[in-house]
């Protein structure tokens, strides 16, 4: 059993062929494609494909205007890359408390963080569980900050009726290699505003309106690049890949939350064991399922005895040296640290496996 998988569909492998037999593999029709079905299959908006989840948080931060000594608000329940791309614009990221029950962040310490100098807040969905993005928004709108939504973990997720991807100014997605659906390596910004993907697709490479930039008798495009751009394009193969794992994501969403609403019900009332909240105005994208438990390294230990694969998989991002040290006031994020653990949920667990893990958690630790 392993703790993390890749879906790759016989689809996805034949439409790679295809794209490599066309030996036109950079930014083309398919990339075009595959926007296009993010947004009329996921009702995504305006999606722009990148080649990482971190490039579209990081283009997302540039569209805003986030620059030298601004601040931005996020959470330390993150992978380092949420921090990593605000540092990026020598801007300072300025760590908020997080609600231990979710692992999303606290509006209260999200509140009381936004100063003159605030110019972003990201979310993190953790886990794929919505973040509560309508008092996320009110605020930010009464500060005029904007909204970067970290969807890493959340493709498919829903937000009192409305998918993620549709809500907040901007959000990012993953299609690394162990998200919902792959692309091998990629990622996608959603904008609200058409400004924000017009700007989005020039500075995905280079800057370049790549639309409308002509080539000359020379042979190079006619352009003139007003502003700073970057090589974030996604290309034809991966599109090919995530074309064709796309139609796969309804039935990996049933099997996730099948998987998801079995742990709840048959692990409920397990000594030493809590489960994560989970309210009826959002729907989670499951990407992982964590709890919270009392000795947590017995229960790694006893879990792994038993052939069950757990993790943490990340912990908090603010003890790290660049980012100056664990920041002291965050209460709910020092609870959730020491007691957080996922278990395995993916679309390769068989029942079988599930029945084994269930089983090691109620042998105890």
């Amino acid at each position: 059993m392993n703790f993390f998988h890749t879906h790759i569909s016989e689809a996805s492998i034949v439409k790679a062929t295809e794209a490599l037999r066309t030996t036109f593999i950079s930014e083309g029709k398919l990339v075009r494609e595959f926007e296009s079905h993010l947004s009329s299959s996921l009702g995504l908006s305006n999606p722009v494909a990148l080649n990482s989840g971190t490039t579209a948080l990081h283009l997302a931060l540039l569209i805003a205007g986030v620059g030298p000594d601004d601040e931005v608000i996020l959470p330390a329940q993150t992978f380092i890359a949420t921090g990593m791309v605000i540092l990026a614009e020598r801007a300072n990221p300025v760590f908020c408390d997080i609600d231990p029950d979710t692992g999303n962040i606290c509006t209260k310490s999200l509140a009381a963080k936004i100063t003159k100098k605030t110019k972003a807040v990201m979310p993190v969905h953790w886990g794929g569980y919505p973040c509560d993005l309508d008092e996320i928004n009110a605020l930010s709108t009464d500060s005029g900050i904007a909204v970067i939504e970290d969807a890493a973990h959340a493709l498919g997720a829903e937000y009192r009726g409305k998918p993620i991807g549709v809500i907040s100014r901007f959000t990012a997605f993953s299609f690394q290699a162990i998200k919902h659906i792959t692309t091998g390596d990629g990622g996608a910004i959603c904008c609200l505003e058409e400004s924000d993907e017009a700007n989005a697709r020039i500075r995905r490479w280079f800057a370049i309106d790549r639309a409308n930039a002509q080539p000359s008798i020379l042979g190079e495009r006619l352009y003139d690049a007003d502003r700073v751009g970057y090589k974030y394009h996604m290309n034809d193969l991966a599109a090919a890949v995530g074309l064709g794992n796309l139609p796969d994501l309804p039935k990996i969403k049933a099997r996730l939350a099948e998987i998801a609403a079995r742990y709840r019900r048959e692990l409920a009332g397990v000594d030493g064991l809590k489960f994560l909240r989970s309210d009826a105005d959002r729907v989670s994208g499951n990407w992982l399922f964590t709890i919270r438990v009392k000795r947590r390294e017995d229960f790694i230990r006893a879990l792994a005895d038993r052939g069950v694969p757990t993790s943490v998989v990340h912990l908090r991002i603010d003890k790290n040296s660049v980012f100056g040290g664990p920041c002291s006031d965050l209460v709910g994020q020092a609870i959730f640290n020491e007691e957080q653990v996922s278990l395995p949920i993916h679309f390769g667990l068989s029942d079988a496996d599930i029945e084994q893990v269930i089983a090691a958690v109620k042998a105890g630790w």
